[in-house]
């Protein structure tokens, strides 16, 4: 027997005991409107139980089990040192509200009555808010006085740890360009690799497709890779949040309890992890930042290698993969000739190179 029919079968009973009390008060209103009306008591009991208690068993997840799964959804994305702040400043709010229960009290009725419990209300949810949107602050302040006033100390090694661990995405796993960089040592932590972003990675390389098959082999060979480099502190972990399918949520909400960053290069993992307030290492950002700049008017050697979308044009690329587009270069496809830059673009792909042969 489900656990939902249980909630169902007791908000029966319930429900239907409540049914049954009303019966009687409903009947004698019956009664009074319709004096000639021949109908029992216990028949308007029966009748009132029936509906009661058939409401009850329609209504009762929806006041039970659903409200209890909501909330534990939402304080699971919710992380462990912020529910702690929350809760320190419900508490501060209450104390607050009870030291001004008593004044308030004596004010004329029906204030009297009303604004202690009002007050109750509001500093509670000013303590909650307040607390949890200085957290950060509160927690250097705690430290602070826990030393005698002594000003700032050196981090401990909890945050200092929390500081310098990064979530691996699957897609800079099937980049390969982690490796690279990783040797370079311009990340600058452990690279975290959770358990369902191998199994993910794990999946694409078992994919029929066989492009797919093949992105997620060389995603295996780079992680082995990683793994083999002591220099490259990696670990793969078992961290997992629960009521969460997606990966790329799972990863946000691990970051988000964690207060670390994700290594990615996914584009709507970018940004929805920026919208809900975690920090993103993206390769593809990284890559375009190192480019080299060329400003218009500037000269250098292109081969032109293919033709481009418009007429008359052809097409080369940089070394680090920037396209380079020649006006009045399809007569030179094959050969090196020397380029004047007239236009830099900056598109969402990347950055892109304009330019006409310096014979013309």
């Amino acid at each position: 027997m489900s656990l939902e029919l249980i909630v169902r079968l007791i908000g029966l009973i319930v429900f239907g005991i409540i049914g049954g009390f009303l019966g009687e008060p409903l009947g004698n209103l019956i009664l009074h409107l319709w004096p000639s009306s021949q109908i029992s008591f216990v028949v308007f009991q029966v009748i009132t139980a029936l509906l009661v208690g058939l409401i009850g068993f329609l209504i009762a997840p929806w006041i039970s089990i659903k409200p209890i799964k909501a909330i534990h959804k939402q304080l699971s994305k919710v992380s462990a040192q912020t529910l702690v702040f929350g809760s320190a400043g419900l508490i501060f709010g209450a104390i607050i509200a009870a030291i001004l229960a008593y004044p308030i009290s004596l004010l004329p009725t029906p204030l009297g009555s009303i604004l202690p419990f009002a007050a109750l209300l509001l500093f509670g949810y000013l303590g909650t808010v307040i607390f949890v949107a200085r957290q950060k602050e509160l927690q250097n302040l705690f430290k602070t006085l826990g030393k005698g006033g002594r000003g700032a100390e050196k981090p401990d090694d909890n945050s200092i740890k929390g500081s310098q661990r990064i979530l691996v995405d699957t897609s800079a796993i099937i980049d390969g360009r982690i490796a690279d960089i990783a040797r370079t040592g311009f990340i600058p932590g452990r690279l975290l690799i959770p358990r369902f972003v191998l199994n993910e990675l794990q999946y694409v390389s078992d994919s029929a497709d066989n492009l797919r098959r093949q992105r997620g082999r060389r995603g295996m060979e780079v992680l082995s890779e990683l793994q083999k480099d002591p220099s490259i502190p990696v670990t793969i972990t078992d961290i997992d949040v629960e009521g969460v399918r997606e990966v790329d949520e799972r990863l946000i909400v691990l970051a988000r309890q964690m207060n670390c960053p994700i290594l990615t290069n996914d584009y709507n993992l970018n940004r929805v992890a920026e919208l809900q307030g975690v920090s993103i290492l993206n390769i593809n950002e990284l890559a375009n930042a190192v480019k080299a700049i060329l400003l218009p008017g500037e000269t250098l050697e292109m081969k032109i290698i293919q033709e481009g979308k418009e007429y008359g044009q052809g097409v080369g690329y940089m070394e680090d993969g920037t396209m380079v587009v020649v006006e009045n270069g399809y007569k030179y496809i094959g050969k090196t000739v020397p380029i004047t830059v007239t236009k830099v673009l900056q598109t969402a792909a990347g950055r892109m190179i304009f330019a006409k042969p310096e014979q013309d």
